[in-house]
């Protein structure tokens, strides 16, 4: 029978893909209508990078996506603290990529449909509700925007791949409430503007109260497509909105408190005024979960492990759990038992995650610098030595499942 997914974001349609491979047979059902290239940069981890590698997808990748060639951390005066290259660059078998995020989506969309046929992917068709049967599982779908009743489907499993706010989730936990945030907020944009630190780099300066970050999605001899984002911790009672990638923010609303960062490598209030448009959206995550499978049903994704957007781990971490998932499947045939051994593997390793981003991931290296020279340094060594800095980057590569060593030797997580 089939395996049942709901969401065709980054997860589900990865799992659509791999289940496809597997020649397991699977239908994802999206509550929107028309999918379309939402939302602004992410970053693709050597991890997850092998894996769609591995479903044919890296020429694809190199078409829409930028290979990162390094990270480099700053302080708040602009001075260089860190460094480290990425990618191949450091040794991978894989690339790193920044890419946008509602590209990535579009061609895992499009890879879908040409794989799987059209019907595999139903949009506008939400799922509501699901219950186990005798033969497997079956839900009820809608059409959300008006709650007319789509029917039902049958299958063998029902995978909750809907994001962070999963109906699934707060069916089998509805006590949970709205995402939780942590007081930072973020802006985020898009600007067209020169290449900065020899190219395809990223760069992360200031601290966790007060943060900018930028990457390039695109490069050429006239400069660069730079995606960015501005944070900033915000006052205990600020009243912080659900999340919504399309609600604009205006620049007084932040710009002022990087007015200042004229660095040598990058302009940052002139990258921010030019940005073709600046949205705001609250840093929130989600508890982990005590289990994500029930029965003939689980969770994945945002759905299961929202975490905040640093260490570039929220799609790398989806497509990782859709890859473990389908090798339960191909191992143990579709049941409740593949469901349990996908859910003891990867809800551990991906609450390790949660936890360090809460506590900063990486980007710590940029807090102990501000609490031990908030007047800026002459040399970084007089404040965090090499062993330290490289220890601290290390120990985050070990958690979210991408040091160089163990990936390159591990085999693949599906082998077909």
């Amino acid at each position: 029978m089939t395996v049942l997914v709901s969401g065709a974001g980054i997860g589900g349609l990865t799992l659509a893909l791999s289940l496809d491979q597997a020649g397991i047979p699977v239908k994802v059902f999206e509550a929107v209508r028309e999918l379309k290239p939402l939302g602004v940069g992410i970053n693709l981890q050597p991890h997850a990078v092998r894996e769609l590698t591995e479903l044919g997808l890296l020429e694809d990748l190199d078409r829409i996506a930028l290979r990162t060639r390094e990270v480099a951390y700053f302080s708040t005066g602009g001075k260089l603290i860190w460094k480290e290259p990425r990618g191949q660059s450091a040794g991978y078998d894989w690339p790193q990529f920044s890419i946008h995020r509602g590209k990535l989506q579009m061609m895992l969309l499009e890879t879908a449909q040409a794989r799987l046929g059209p019907e595999a992917i139903r949009s506008g068709t939400a799922v509501e509700a699901w219950r186990e049967t005798a033969e497997g599982v079956e839900v009820d779908l809608s059409e959300r925007e008006t709650g007319r009743s789509l029917g039902t489907e049958r299958g063998s499993l029902f995978v909750a791949a809907d994001g962070i706010h999963s109906t699934a989730r707060a069916e089998l936990y509805p006590d949970e409430g709205l995402p939780v945030w942590g007081g930072i907020m973020m802006w985020r944009g898009v600007t067209r503007g020169p290449r900065f630190l020899g190219g395809a780099a990223m760069a992360m300066a200031g601290c966790k109260a007060r943060k900018f970050v930028c990457y390039p999605l695109s490069e050429d001899a006239d400069g660069a497509v730079i995606n960015w984002i501005a944070d900033l911790a915000m006052p205990p009672d600020t009243l912080w909105k659900r999340e919504d990638w399309n609600r604009k923010s205006a620049l007084d609303d932040f710009l002022p408190r990087f007015a200042d960062w004229h660095f040598d490598w990058l302009d940052v209030p002139t990258i921010i005024r030019q940005a073709e448009s600046v949205y705001e959206y609250p840093m929130v995550d989600r508890d982990p979960l005590p289990r994500w499978t029930h029965g003939r049903m689980t969770l994945l994704g945002d759905a299961a492990h929202a975490m905040y957007p640093i260490g570039s781990n929220g799609a790398t971490q989806a497509i990782i759990d859709a890859r473990v998932l389908t090798r339960e499947l191909l191992q143990r045939g579709l049941s409740a038992e593949a469901l349990s051994a996908y859910d003891d593997e990867r809800r551990p390793a991906t609450a390790k995650i949660v936890t360090a981003n809460r506590g900063d991931g990486p980007d710590r290296v940029l807090d102990i610098v501000e609490e031990r020279a908030p007047g800026g340094f002459e040399k970084i060594e007089d404040v965090l030595s090499y062993e330290e800095l490289d220890r601290t980057a290390k120990a985050y590569k070990h958690i979210a499942g991408f040091d160089v060593e163990t990936l390159n030797a591990r085999p693949s997580i599906v082998a077909v």
